[in-house]
């Protein structure tokens, strides 16, 4: 969430925030509204306790029954008052978590998420000789893939991978948590069963609480009956991973590569993408999560290098990408600056996106109160990234496709041979051939 007083000083630009990301700006107008009257009320009641307080002090030297009596009015005043303030912070607490953040100056400013801006390309698209498959052809053709028997036990967007796809998906997970290792990320496989606090946290919820699965039992967890979530990405656990701590600057930043299932409902995708492995409710992925100070030049490094990392992975895997600077519309409320990586699939004859890379200040830091000690010793919120490594079976579509041979084989780019065991895929025999 926002600073309150970074909301006070500038609601006219936190509003314009909300217009260019397509919410209403009258969120801001209320949170201003219950912010003055908690002050108000909190003002109230601490002046109330502290007249209390003084004649509390007299009473301990000598019992007076006039001090008595205006002791226990001010008592009375302040149960008068804190419900209403306890009212009042509620409402205010939970409008909060709907003011978006604040986009940089660089982001195209477009609500429809219309104006995405190119930053770059990289790589030769292939010029097929003969007719190239897609990947659901492909897949089906070479025994990798099977959708109907995926329909007829998941439902909707259901998927088998079979045989060499199997071992691909294994192996490409694999190969991209060595390259970040490599370059001092700490792996981890987080819990992808959450509580809600790690999607407020996170920034997911209350936005994005519709695309979430939730499970149906509730556990009896400290007292109090906590519904719980699956995670549409590792970013959620991690962000709360340093949830309620105080790091120090000497550790700063922390880098963090999460191998992860990851779940979406997809709702409001019905039509788009509904054959194939693009938009299913169920995939896996490795993400980098970055804390770092609270500096956002920092920050604008920190994600140029997380970009390079995913681009370091498609260059290697040979697979022609395009970077997007997202326009405000096209990127989410907890954003600051987004990138999506969109990798070339022959099949769609058009880039689709594969990764993400987003800052978000110090957004998600204040919902799950992470905080550092500087050098100079002040408290701070630090500052957090994200960035998609590598998402399965999605690239395995680039893959396929790119990769396809006239023969209905597919080739296997040497930086994943070892990972996965073999050269190629080839077409299976039959019986009717042996």
């Amino acid at each position: 969430m926002l600073d309150i007083k970074y909301i006070r000083e500038n609601a006219d630009k936190v509003r314009e925030a909300a217009l260019w990301k397509n919410l209403n700006p009258t969120v801001v107008d209320e949170v201003l509204k219950r912010d003055y009257k908690r002050r108000e009320l909190l003002s109230t009641v601490e002046q109330l306790r502290a007249l209390k307080n003084k004649i509390d002090r007299k009473l301990k030297k000598e019992r007076d029954d006039a001090l008595i009596k205006e002791s226990t009015e001010y008592k009375n005043q302040i149960k008068k008052i804190e419900p209403e303030l306890k009212k009042v912070q509620k409402e205010f607490n939970e409008l909060m978590l709907q003011i978006p953040n604040v986009p940089t100056d660089d982001v195209p400013k477009d609500p429809e998420g219309l104006k995405n801006k190119l930053v770059r390309e990289w790589g030769e698209k292939p010029d097929f000789d003969f007719d190239p498959k897609d990947h659901i052809e492909l897949g089906t053709s070479l025994d990798i893939l099977d959708l109907d028997r995926g329909s007829k036990v998941a439902g909707y967007r259901g998927y088998f991978l079979k045989n060499e796809g199997a071992l691909m998906h294994m192996g490409i997970m694999r190969y991209a948590m060595d390259k970040l290792t490599s370059k001092g990320f700490t792996a981890i496989i987080p819990p992808i069963i959450n509580k809600a606090d790690a999607f407020i946290n996170s920034g997911q919820f209350p936005w994005g609480e519709k695309e979430a699965y939730a499970l149906d039992n509730k556990e009896q967890e400290e007292g109090e009956m906590a519904r719980k979530y699956l995670a549409g990405t590792s970013e959620v656990p991690l962000i709360s991973y340093h949830a309620n701590e105080t790091l120090s600057e000497k550790d700063l930043p922390l880098l963090y590569s999460a191998f992860s299932p990851c779940y979406r409902r997809e709702i409001g995708s019905y039509g788009k993408d509904t054959k194939g492995m693009y938009r299913v409710h169920e995939f896996t992925k490795i993400e980098q999560v970055v804390i770092c100070k609270n500096d956002l030049e920092e920050s604008i490094q920190w994600h140029e290098k997380l970009a390079k990392n995913t681009e370091e992975i498609l260059q290697e895997l040979g697979l022609p990408y395009q970077v997007l600077l997202m326009c405000s519309g096209d990127m989410g409320e907890p954003h600051v600056k987004k990138y999506d990586i969109e990798t070339w699939m022959p099949g769609r004859g058009s880039f689709g996106e594969t990764m993400s890379d987003s800052i978000m200040g110090d957004f998600q830091s204040r919902r799950a109160n992470i905080k550092y000690q500087a050098s100079d010793g002040t408290i701070k919120f630090v500052h957090t990234l994200n960035n998609t490594a590598i998402p399965s079976p999605r690239i395995l579509i680039a893959l396929w496709e790119n990769y396809q041979q006239k023969d209905g084989s597919i080739k296997i780019p040497p930086a994943l041979r070892s990972y996965v065991g073999f050269d190629e895929i080839k077409p299976k025999k039959t019986k009717s051939d042996a």
